[in-house]
């Protein structure tokens, strides 16, 4: 009797972990997609500094409008250049793009 009162447990232990929740698996991505195209890009002379990339300066949204950031000089990397961040046109919304270094 005893055996079989373990044997009942043991599945119904077994049958609750199969039917238990595994944890989450969260990932985070963050983007911001509205319905408002971006002005124009401002135009930004900039020179040339040796071991430096220029980020050019873009138009961020602050939950009411776009607001001009602008541009900035950042060490270069070795084997990458520098994507710029921006706005793309995904159907009739605009997606912004945060900045990035692609290998080449």
């Amino acid at each position: 009797m005893r055996s079989g009162i373990l044997w009942a447990a043991l599945a119904i232990v077994v049958a609750g972990g199969a039917i238990a929740p595994s944890p989450a698996q969260a990932r985070a991505v963050v983007g911001v997609s509205i319905g408002v195209a971006p002005p124009p890009l401002r135009v930004e002379r900039v020179g040339v500094r040796v071991g430096q990339v220029w980020a050019p300066g873009y138009w961020r949204w602050n939950g009411h409008r776009h607001v001009w950031v602008d541009g900035y000089w950042v060490p270069a990397r070795a084997g990458y250049r520098y994507v710029g961040a921006g706005w793309v046109r995904i159907g009739a919304d605009w997606r912004f793009r945060r900045a990035r270094w692609v290998r080449y």
